[in-house]
């Protein structure tokens, strides 16, 4: 049995990986978030113990090291612009990494976290659930399969409805979560680079608080993307049965729908990760590169 501890436990994502770690048979024994609206630890680890002071978390795991009780997984769930730091401190500590989305914002970051984590011979592990999509690995099966030479037609959308509160919040702090085609983009541009191969050229045809389009040039593909927060822009019939996303992929105007099937991927990434085949730092610098590139981009009209 792994000893976790987790770091943002009051964020909209630590339920997902409280579940994968008590679903992998482990136990979270320590958890940190300045806000103290954490009692979803009821549905999972109550005897975990909490802070919501880093100085008091840190000296926790320390003395949990020197007890010999340490820390094996540290899962990091704070704000995006929070990441390398308390992936640093996680190495530091002695412990492994689960990292949420995005693994850094820049990739400066990533590199900085590449000497830190050979220096203290400990992994960080991103989650990057879709490649374990079971519908996703059939894809890139079939398009490994193509011909070498065949150039995919590809039209993303992903439309995942937020309300107000979302503009007010870190997430709609650009400099924070890396804004919309980071925050919400990133495991699908991983996605893309995953089965068509490296990015060529990137086109940004618009770029706003809650919405975001443009176009890619991969090894295997010509791909159209769009982004949005925007309730309104889900299809018509999600909006009248009062579902709240929409992922869609076109492929050579096949339609490639994946809305299902989300619900465990976190369980799966986790289990990779315990049998030593978790996706790392290399894995998600392409995408990184590719979002913080997308941010710095001038929008161009799509004439």
């Amino acid at each position: 049995m792994k000893r976790f501890a987790l770091i943002g436990a009051a964020g909209y994502i630590a339920p997902r990986h409280m579940k994968a770690i008590q679903d992998t048979g482990n136990v979270l024994v320590a958890a940190y978030d300045p806000y103290d609206g954490v009692g979803v630890l009821d549905n999972y680890f109550p005897e975990a113990h909490f802070f919501t002071e880093f100085e008091r978390f840190d000296r926790h795991i320390e003395k949990l090291r020197q007890e010999g009780k340490p820390v094996d997984f540290m899962v990091i769930c704070s704000p995006n612009h929070l990441h390398d730091s308390h992936i640093r401190f996680a190495l530091k500590s002695g412990c492994q990494v689960i990292c949420e989305k995005p693994i850094v914002l820049n990739p400066w970051n990533l590199d900085s976290l590449l000497i830190v984590e050979a220096e203290t011979k400990n992994r960080v592990f991103s989650i990057l659930q879709l490649r374990l999509h079971p519908q996703i690995i059939a894809l890139k099966r079939k398009i490994d399969e193509a011909n070498s030479d065949q150039i995919f037609t590809v039209d993303l959308k992903y439309i995942t409805a937020r309300g107000l509160w979302y503009h007010h919040s870190w997430k709609g702090n650009e400099s924070k979560s890396g804004g919309i085609a980071t925050n919400i983009g990133i495991h699908f541009f991983d996605m893309l680079i995953w089965i068509f191969g490296e990015v060529i050229e990137s086109t940004v045809h618009s770029l706003t608080s809650d919405k975001a389009s443009g176009e890619l040039q991969l090894t295997k593909a010509q791909v159209k993307w769009n982004l949005s927060i925007d309730q309104s822009d889900l299809p018509k019939e999600f909006q009248t049965r009062g579902k709240k996303v929409y992922r869609s992929i076109r492929i050579n105007d096949e339609e490639f729908e994946f809305s299902e099937g989300f619900e465990d991927l976190h369980s799966a990434s986790y289990r990779e990760i315990l049998v030593g085949n978790g996706f790392g730092l290399l894995d998600a610098k392409k995408s990184i590169e590719l979002v913080h590139q997308i941010r710095k981009q001038k929008v161009e009209d799509k004439a």
